[in-house]
């Protein structure tokens, strides 16, 4: 039986919204037992004759959920350069957190980095990004964000749920936190929002990637929600470069397809199938993304020319912009060395400042004992020491020090102050062409004067925190070791304590600046209007794709994991609801 134009135009659209409501809501019970097989990329066999629809350029916050999305209807490859997290106690472990980030192993989880400015930061190389090597914390962007981005909202509150209710629980509040949540609402940071995912000002309890045994859930199981049989992932698959077709006639260069290394050194091609529509799509950090792009041929073309590289594109911005949310924090010593916590209480100000705490470290027979979690020396925060001094070399040697230093420096906790934006921006340059070292990144902390006055309310308020009734209750005085012990070896334990003169401007700004230290929520090098459009398509090429955190101008809410995954579901559904309503026609 023949249909006519119209019923065949018919079908297709009908076809078309059944998978956009399918997409949309996504029915499909998840398990991890639908993860894709993880291979090593030696298994990827030269002159393979497989094309994809999409190549996706780093497995991590973003590229996970965007990978998984996008193989619901189409073939996609995954590149991801480090490891898998499974079966890593020291990801998958909050009582191991720090080993991690201390581990400067070849094929480690976390690539230690300096920026320019001294201080010292990591990047993660495992399938699941930054969630494998956070404190956890989940909370969503402002609503006010979401507006800036352009995002449509309805999407962004089905993509918002599509990761909670696979990775996200609500922490059983340690007590440390609970001390936080109360001292911030009798410090005037009301009111108390209760449990939510949503930036609110005021205090409140998010949520958390960790579950009640400590076990950590990171983007990486968001790929069990894809087609295992259109998703090829592929681990320790480093991407040196994207291949363009620049052929003479062409209005713009289009990507084709990547060089990558496996694990054994070996190089190995993979390209687009011919389809007009099909894109390689860049996910691999803030700094690897703008790193692959000058790798690649596009940026500044003096620069690219320094290190030999062909231009494809000469684009002064890529690189440029660069952001770090700068912290400080505060040591408050206890009668008893607290349990550990990392980060689940947090206050919201209306003067553009965080305030968050974690404290103890963790007791499994591998875990590193008498540390500073999150502001452990031994994973390069060295906040006693002026940024421009500190090296890997001074962390190194903290940890063999350390056990000369009387427990009582670790019985406690800390209070953490960071501030919105930040306003001050820097740069991303390449140092070689080697696609496995570190570029050179700038932040310049604290050169916009009105970060600098958001530490010092920070500090302030951190102040009256301590002030309150129920911090006095943990007040290590008079409970038989001596305070001023503790006082005088607070440099040598690498903690910092409330300034003496809290009422001296001046010297609180210089407080922030010697003391600057980071919780690794650089962004930005791939800014929208200048690098990507409004769709994140790279300006003056075709076929190439930025999503991931190097397209913001400012960290997104209190803590950027939880828009990050979400971005990344976002954008597969806005990807394969474009492509299938141009296929169907409408």
């Amino acid at each position: 039986m023949a249909f006519s134009r119209g019923a065949v135009l018919f079908f297709k659209l009908l076809a078309c919204l059944l998978c956009l409501f399918e997409l949309s809501h996504g029915k499909k019970q998840f398990t991890l037992k639908n993860l894709p097989p993880l291979r090593k990329a030696s298994s990827y066999r030269t002159g393979c004759p497989a094309t994809y629809d999409y190549i996706v350029i780093g497995g991590g916050t973003a590229g996970c959920p965007l990978a998984a999305t996008l193989s619901l209807k189409y073939k996609v490859l995954l590149l991801e350069r480090g490891g898998s997290p499974y079966g890593n106690r020291n990801v998958s472990y909050m009582e191991n957190f720090h080993i991690g980030l201390m581990n400067m192993a070849p094929d480690s989880p976390a690539q230690a980095f300096i920026s320019t400015d001294g201080v010292i930061n990591a990047r993660a190389r495992v399938l699941g990004g930054g969630t494998c090597i956070n404190a956890g914390f989940y909370s969503r962007a402002s609503s006010s964000f979401i507006q800036e981005v352009g995002w449509d909202e309805d999407l962004v509150n089905k993509s918002f749920p599509w990761v909670e209710e696979k990775i996200v629980q609500w922490p059983k509040i340690a007590p440390w936190q609970a001390a936080l949540r109360d001292g911030l609402l009798q410090a005037g940071v009301a009111p108390f929002n209760g449990y939510t995912y949503d930036h609110v000002s005021g205090t409140k309890v998010g949520g958390t990637i960790f579950d009640e045994t400590g076990y950590r859930h990171t983007a990486a199981d968001l790929l069990a929600a894809g087609d295992p049989n259109n998703l090829r992932v592929l681990l320790h698959a480093r991407v040196h470069r994207i291949v363009f077709d620049s052929r003479q006639g062409r209005l713009k260069p289009r990507a084709i397809g990547v060089q990558f290394t496996d694990e054994n050194g070996r190089h190995h091609n993979a390209f687009l199938n011919n389809n007009k529509d099909s894109e390689i799509i860049v996910s691999a950090g803030a700094i690897g993304t703008p790193q692959l792009l000058l790798l690649s041929g596009i940026g500044p073309k003096n620069h690219l020319k320094s290190h030999n590289i062909p231009v494809v594109l000469h684009n002064k911005y890529v690189g440029k912009g660069m952001a770090d949310n700068p912290m400080n924090s505060i040591f408050i010593p206890t009668r008893s060395p607290p349990r550990q916590s990392l980060i689940e209480t947090v206050g919201i100000t209306e003067e553009g400042v965080f305030i968050e705490a974690s404290s103890g470290f963790g007791q499994s027979s591998e875990s590193v004992h008498c540390h500073h979690g999150i502001m452990a020396a031994e994973i390069g925060q060295l906040s006693t020491i002026p940024p421009k001094q500190r090296t890997l070399e001074a962390a190194q040697k903290y940890t063999q020090n350390k056990l000369n230093l009387p427990k009582e420096v670790f019985h406690g906790g800390f209070i953490l102050e960071k501030i919105d934006g930040p306003l001050s921006t820097g740069h991303l340059v390449l140092t070689d062409t080697d696609v496995r070292n570190n570029p050179a990144v700038t932040f310049n902390y604290f050169s916009h004067p009105q970060d600098l006055n958001r530490c010092v309310y920070g500090i302030k308020t951190i102040e009256r925190i301590l002030r309150t009734n129920r911090f006095s209750e943990l007040s290590a005085d008079g409970t038989g070791f001596s305070m001023e012990r503790v006082l005088n070896m607070s440099v040598q334990a690498n903690v910092n304590l409330i300034p003496k003169h809290t009422n001296d401007t001046e010297s609180l700004e210089q407080f922030c600046k010697d003391t600057v230290i980071t919780i690794w929520h650089y962004h930005g090098g791939c800014h929208v209007g200048k690098v990507v459009d409004q769709h994140y398509r790279v300006l003056g090429v075709s076929g190439l794709r930025v999503v991931d955190g190097s397209i913001f101008s400012r960290s997104p809410g209190t803590n950027p994991q939880a828009t990050v995954m979400m971005m990344g579901r976002y954008m597969g559904v806005k990807i394969l609801r474009e492509r299938l309503g141009r296929a169907a026609g409408v």
